[in-house]
């Protein structure tokens, strides 16, 4: 990508209404734009970020099994009539109602659509278990919605929902999301400030399971234990004195951001539409289920407000828009064009800065927009291209050549 031809700039001012270094950073590097409160455009850059995101996840929920799908936004009032939560959820629900006096809301979750979904395809012991998940827009009604896309009234989330024969099922099934959600986070760079976390079961089961990632800029306070690491919500602390997992009474205490959660829902929610099974003793049972939850947006953020310094964002290679920022500091573009080319070809994603401005604005921009590498070329680097990490203070000269052969190697190593 020419960055000429980018249709977003970057900015020097800072939205003082935002006070969230994510929100303030990637508005001014031009990932995202404010529609209003709580509601944000993903720009060509953000976009790109959360695609990266998106297919880390996809990666790893397919191999637990997952079959993809997307379901509506828009959902009708009788589904959740069924559950009893069109009126004890109504605080965060958004209501809509057409001239046909037809009632609906926009989903901030999805358990009303895909239990009678499912119910139409299982029917038998045989049918089980099996895991649908989407990504999908949610929609709540946020009245105080703030640091930046961390919560928001509409944002992208995965969730997917397990289906089961039996709670052992279930229980072995949820120990397989639970690894294939820490491999997510290790894979964006999040592993060392992430922590499983024990929560409120409501009135699904004992736990449920939160993960969280340690920053300043969280809104939830976590007691992280000191022998085995497993962490507790603030909400449970009282009656959770001791860590569920090694008994042990001292703890931690860490401000942190919920990047994802995972809830054994048993029947809840299979009862009311009667999604139920033949077992092979051919009686009727309820199917028992999972649900697993996983913010994008918000992971958009929380990478942001840990991998950030004061010139800008710092990307995990993971999940960075592209590899490579390219910058012409020549006069002409003939040479970097031809770099330009052949990292293409080389099949690196490279955002090349063609543009005529300074070469300070250039500089402040790569910062700025934060990509894994910093490749300049001009009078001083003789042909060859100063490679910097976006991380790293030092410089080094690189052919072309030494540079695409460093990054295949480097990718094969991952």
């Amino acid at each position: 990508m020419r960055q000429s031809q980018l249709f977003t700039k970057t900015s020097k001012s800072i939205n003082q209404e935002e006070t969230s270094i994510n929100a303030q950073l990637l508005l001014r590097a031009g990932y995202i734009s404010k529609l209003m409160a709580g509601v944000y455009t993903l720009l060509p850059l953000g976009n790109l970020v959360v695609n990266r995101i998106a297919g880390i996840i996809r990666e790893e929920m397919n191999l637990v099994g997952g079959q993809e799908v997307s379901m509506p936004a828009l959902q009708p009032k009788a589904n959740w009539q069924k559950t009893g939560r069109w009126d004890t959820m109504h605080d965060i629900l958004y209501k809509l109602q057409d001239e046909a006096g037809h009632e609906y809301t926009l989903g901030p979750t999805h358990e009303e659509i895909v239990v009678p979904l499912v119910k139409q395809y299982v029917q038998s012991y045989k049918d089980l278990p099996c895991a649908v998940y989407q990504f999908q827009h949610k929609f709540r009604k946020e009245l105080r919605p703030k640091s930046g896309i961390l919560r928001g009234r509409e944002f992208l989330m995965k969730d997917m929902y397990s289906f089961h024969s039996s709670v052992s099922d279930l229980d072995k099934y949820y120990d397989a999301v639970t690894q294939a959600y820490k491999n997510i986070f290790k894979r964006m760079g999040l592993a060392d400030t992430t922590y499983l976390t024990f929560a409120s079961g409501g009135a699904f089961a004992k736990y449920s399971h939160e993960f969280q990632t340690v920053t300043e800029a969280g809104e939830d306070i976590i007691f992280i234990c000191t022998q085995c690491h497993l962490a507790i919500n603030k909400e449970i602390k009282s009656e959770t004195p001791t860590c569920p997992s090694c008994d042990n009474d001292q703890f931690d205490t860490k401000k942190s951001i919920e990047v994802g959660n995972i809830f054994k829902l048993m029947t809840k929610f299979s009862e009311p539409f009667k999604l139920e099974f033949t077992a092979e003793t051919g009686q009727k049972q309820p199917v028992v289920m999972g649900c697993y939850g996983i913010g994008l947006t918000r992971l958009l953020g929380t990478i942001v407000e840990i991998y950030h310094d004061d010139k800008g964002i710092i990307w995990p290679v993971s999940v960075a828009p592209y590899q490579a920022h390219l910058i012409n500091l020549n006069k002409d573009s003939t040479q970097a064009n031809t770099i330009y080319a052949a990292l293409q070809k080389a099949q690196i994603s490279v955002l090349y800065d063609d543009r005529i401005t300074s070469v300070g604005n250039k500089l402040a921009d790569a910062d700025l927009l934060g990509l894994p590498d910093r490749l300049i070329i001009g009078q001083k680097t003789s042909g060859k291209l100063e490679w910097k990490q976006r991380q790293a203070e030092a410089t080094q000269l690189v052919t072309p050549e030494q540079y695409i052969n460093n990054y295949h190697e480097f990718q094969k190593s991952l």
